[in-house]
């Protein structure tokens, strides 16, 4: 009986033992992971979905679109806008000229991604479609049917939208599920658009973004050598 007892005990110091060390490999390995720039990112995006104004997080951000955007992935060092801004640009072709001069353009949609759109709104208000970019969003997550959803900030809230590329034009599919929200209002001049028709393009977000650690200059020290009445020379 004892002899049985004790060979139970053993199987369960045997069991429990390798499921602890199993479990703190596991946790070493989780802790060892670092998390992804565009997934702080997102959930940061995501914790805002239904504010109104970006106000409660930062007064220091344009209340806007790229204002969302740039406050989600902001990091010591790291800000979605090049240095040197242009004059003429707006904070949509600002980011999207980094993204190009660092190749972080992509074709495809990834959770985490930039997704950038044109002609959104009439900028110039002229009437006619010629903004170029003009709104951005983060990438949320893509359907399996290719239904995209991302967070923005429009229309005075941050929020989730959809769009497909695949059906661009489709306000719902053949089963009556949304696959594009309505991005542009109808004008005097044009019609309304499709989230979908106005994709202009994704870029991901990684450790190149991030601008380089400043150089240290080390001082200089200067011996001023003096006579033996102490007078300096």
């Amino acid at each position: 009986m004892r002899r049985g007892v004790w060979v139970g005990a053993l199987v369960s110091a045997l069991v429990w033992g390798g499921a602890a060390e199993a479990a703190n490999k596991a946790t070493a390995t989780k802790k060892a992971t670092p998390v992804l720039l565009s997934e702080r990112a997102l959930w940061r995006a995501k914790s805002w979905v239904g504010l109104t104004t970006l106000a409660s997080v930062s007064q220091t951000m344009n209340d806007d679109c790229s204002g969302m955007t740039r406050l989600a992935f902001q990091q010591r060092r790291l800000d979605l806008l090049p240095d040197d801004v242009l004059p003429e640009e707006n904070g949509v072709t600002a980011i999207h000229r980094k993204a190009q001069a660092l190749g972080m353009m992509t074709e495809a949609p990834a959770p985490g991604a930039l997704v950038f759109f044109k002609e959104t709104f009439d900028r110039n208000r002229d009437g006619l479609i010629n903004d170029g970019l003009t709104h951005i969003g983060i990438v949320e997550r893509v359907g399996a049917d290719g239904t995209v959803t991302f967070v923005h900030k429009s229309g005075g809230l941050v929020k989730r939208s959809r769009f497909n590329l695949q059906q661009p034009e489709a306000r719902r599919d053949e089963k009556g599920r949304v696959v594009n929200d309505w991005l542009r209002r109808k004008g005097k001049k044009t019609r309304g658009y499709l989230a979908g028709e106005l994709v202009a393009g994704f870029a991901a977000v990684d450790e190149r973004w991030r601008s380089p650690e400043p150089q240290r200059v080390a001082s200089a020290r200067f011996v001023v050598k003096g006579d033996a009445t102490g007078a300096q020379r």
